[in-house]
């Protein structure tokens, strides 16, 4: 008979309102991932404190049998881990808030992933996210997996590639249309399979397979389908059908800049509305009757999380060689791209890793945006680490949604200044 031995997870970011999702996720897969130890780290004690007395609620009503423990200390959390989940978020919401609104006053879009405001928090993340995994070299356990969550996915997943970290990135955005999909058809999610290509947040489905049938032009074709599916992206079905494919929701700041910039001019923060849901939250979380996760959390965004994560620290424990979409070099997979990009594409999920499926080139549209922002997301991991301004005005010409010089010249100097306090790199002591 062979025994399975448990695992320790630690999740770095643990005050996070999504840490009880992940609880969810990790409760309803123990026959897969017996987990010995859950450990929650994070630098805001109360915080950590709330969050962290919700989740052990959750996990005495399923009657779980590992050990939770929440600590600040980095180390203690770190030792001996087998997976380090990194949810973190530099700077807090207000940093967010920042992201999405400084940016408009040079005529670009405010998005905490995409564009300058995406650029900024990358800026600000890298060198943690690094600093993290350099601890856990050393502290956990043999071969332990850094599983990155924490956006922007595909920029830190890069910076933790190339720094020689065995990695992998995670989003939702796939498993949740899956979910969607799959729900609409009344049909088990394992049936349906999406070919999603692209990087992260930057993504289109070229197909759409149940039982192995592509259903994607029957989708496409259909008037009432193709609208509702248009209408939840936000864009026009024209454009869809145009591209053959389906957008993800981010790809609207490309395609629509103009309206999305208007919109936000106009005064929506997708930031003050999660500090508003947070703050529920949060509120919900101190009621010791609460022991399931509360249907606010829905709102927070993140649908899914807890699915995408515990389904591949489960198949990475387990060795089950399914196949998952998740952000990994790209290894050939993509023709397009070198074989070193980071990019986000279905990979299959064994002991040693995920293994990205081989794809047909993408189409020219595709290809072209693809390759540009690729460009941008290499700059910004060169400037994260460097903290070179020269570097890092270069990354912001290379995006697409900066692009002109005497935009991007005084819109860096700005995000620069309001991020002082996170950007050590661009700022040593002694320097002005």
């Amino acid at each position: 008979m062979t025994t399975t031995m448990g695992v320790k997870i630690a999740v770095v970011g643990a005050g996070s309102t999504y840490t009880p999702e992940l609880v969810d996720g990790l409760a309803t897969r123990a026959d897969r991932l017996p987990v010995d130890e859950l450990a929650l780290l994070d630098i805001d004690g109360p915080r950590l404190e709330i969050v962290a007395g919700l989740a052990g609620r959750m996990l005495r009503r399923r009657e779980w049998s590992g050990r939770l423990t929440t600590t600040l200390d980095r180390d203690a959390a770190l030792d001996g881990a087998d997976f380090v989940v990194i949810q973190l978020r530099v700077g807090g919401q207000a940093a967010r808030l920042v992201d999405e609104t400084l940016p408009l006053r040079f005529g670009c879009i405010g998005q905490e992933t995409t564009g300058p405001g995406g650029f900024a928090k990358a800026l600000r993340t890298v060198p943690v996210v690094l600093d993290i995994a350099e601890t856990a070299a050393r502290r956990a356990a043999p071969g332990a997996w850094i599983l990155d969550f924490t956006n922007p996915v595909g920029i830190v997943t890069q910076a933790l590639l190339d720094a020689g970290y065995r990695a992998v990135g995670l989003c939702n955005v796939a498993i949740t249309l899956q979910r969607r999909i799959a729900a609409a058809r009344g049909v088990a999610p394992e049936r349906v399979e999406l070919e999603h290509v692209g990087l992260n947040h930057l993504t289109w489905e070229r197909a759409v397979r149940v039982d192995g049938q592509d259903i994607l032009p029957e989708m496409l074709d259909d008037d009432v389908a193709a609208a509702n599916l248009a209408a939840e992206l936000e864009l026009p079905v024209d454009l869809l059908r145009a591209l053959r494919a389906i957008p993800s929701y981010y790809l609207r700041y490309f395609y629509r800049t103009s309206e999305v910039l208007a919109e936000e001019r106009a005064g929506h923060t997708r930031a003050k509305e999660v500090m508003e849901i947070e703050r529920g939250l949060l509120d919900l979380y101190r009621d010791p009757a609460l022991d399931v996760k509360p249907a606010l959390l829905e709102k927070r965004g993140g649908a899914f999380y807890s699915e995408a994560a515990a389904q591949l620290m489960a198949s990475l424990h387990a060795g089950t060689g399914d196949v998952q979409v998740v952000n990994v070099r790209n290894a050939g997979a993509l023709p397009d791209l070198p074989a070193d990009d980071v990019v986000e594409v279905p990979a299959r999920v064994d002991r040693d890793g995920a293994h990205p499926l081989p794809l047909q080139p993408l189409a020219p549209e595709m290809r072209a945006l693809v390759q540009h922002v690729k460009a941008y997301e290499r700059l910004t991991v060169e400037a994260a680490i460097s903290g070179d301004r020269t570097t890092a005005l270069r990354a912001l010409l290379s995006n697409p949604l900066v692009a002109e010089w005497d935009v991007a010249l005084p819109l860096l100097d700005a995000l620069l200044d309001a991020n002082r306090d996170h950007l050590s790199r661009f700022f040593p002591v002694g320097r002005p």
